[in-house]
């Protein structure tokens, strides 16, 4: 295709509003496409939240009572060993390690908690009946948070 042919396409297209034009001819083909100038390459935006506050503490009046915190109920404390995602079995489906009232014995595996997509059983550290179960199946769990209380 002549030099000055395509110069002359390449004006019209741009000073029109085709956005694309393709020609062939017996000695090749060609395809102009035009720039859209109102497009503009794509922004993310972050929804970012303020910077917390100082908010004053109101002091507690000297003639309030303090507020009585629920007594934990006695037993052995089995505790977190690592930072994860408690499981209370070992699939979706199956049947939970341990449950309210399941006497287990040392060394017997109660839970799991997934760290790094490695699931860690946690074994009873001490024989006895679990009175309760202190975390929901799939929340993430700290180190040394308490788990279960065994009796």
């Amino acid at each position: 295709m002549d030099l000055r042919k395509l110069k002359t396409l390449i004006d019209l297209v741009s000073e029109s509003n085709v956005s694309e034009l393709e020609i062939t001819e017996a000695d090749g083909k060609v395809r102009i496409v035009k720039a859209d100038k109102q497009a503009s390459p794509p922004v993310m935006h972050y929804a970012v939240p303020p910077p917390p506050q100082a908010v004053p503490v109101a002091a507690v009046p000297p003639a309030a009572a303090p507020v009585a915190q629920p007594a934990p109920e006695p037993g052995h404390i089995v505790k977190s060993p690592m930072v994860g995602t408690f499981y209370r079995s070992a699939s979706p489906g199956s049947e939970a390690f341990a449950e309210i009232g399941t006497v287990v014995k040392e060394g017997q595996a109660i839970c799991i908690i997934e760290a790094m997509k490695i699931m860690n059983e946690i074994e009873a550290d001490k024989a006895g009946t679990v009175k309760q179960i202190l975390c929901e199946n799939g929340q993430a769990v700290e180190f040394g948070q308490p788990l279960f209380i065994i009796e």
